[in-house]
């Protein structure tokens, strides 16, 4: 199923998740594929649709810093930098210590977390607080940014969320701060020289 980005689509997508289904969804930076990070059948289907390895942990996108901070333990510099840079393609790895995320995302004591920096993103985080968000892609083929070549190459999500064709820099970086340190896990759209308080 296909839906728009508007109040009715988002609407729609936000019962497919209650239900324990897959959406794929625009962010700031390409097509993500997500569901609810509570809910481990739902979790178990990002792996197989992605053929991603369980090893893998899956990163979750968030509608604002006080549901992070529910989840997750912040640093003061920390802070600084996520108030800079979310929303914004920019991931960080942090401090986890919701239990039933723990189980249900199969984690450690770590979660990469990010706010994206798109409205459709931001409603449908809205609505749901917190959402497994990774590319939409076969694990190591190309991300999309393109929705038609998304929706051909990507099966067995439940709804996709047409926002367009995404303009963007390419993936978010990810981060991992260390005693006030920034090291960097991923290249991407931020290079580490522009990442300072």
């Amino acid at each position: 199923m296909k839906v728009n980005c508007n109040d009715e689509g988002i609407e729609k997508a936000i019962q497919i998740i209650g239900n324990g289904g897959i959406i794929i969804f625009p962010t700031d930076t390409v097509y993500g594929i997500g569901c609810d990070p509570y809910n481990e059948n739902a979790v178990k289907k990002i792996y197989e649709i992605k053929s991603r390895d369980k090893i893998k942990s899956l990163p979750v996108l968030a509608h604002s810093i006080g549901i992070v901070k529910q989840i997750t333990t912040i640093d003061e510099f920390t802070e600084k930098i996520i108030r800079k840079y979310w929303p914004g393609p920019l991931t960080l790895i942090l401090k986890l210590k919701d239990k039933n995320l723990k189980k249900s995302l199969d984690l450690e004591d770590k979660i990469a977390v990010r706010i994206p920096n798109s409205e459709c993103s931001l409603k449908l985080l809205e609505k749901c607080g917190l959402l497994v968000g990774t590319s939409a892609n076969i694990s190591g083929d190309s991300a999309f940014t393109n929705p038609e070549k998304c929706i051909k190459n990507v099966k067995k999500f439940d709804v996709f969320v047409d926002g367009g064709t995404i303009t963007s820099k390419g993936e978010s970086t990810i981060i991992e701060i260390e005693n006030e340190k920034i090291r960097i896990i991923r290249q991407g759209a931020l290079k580490k020289e522009d990442i300072k308080i």
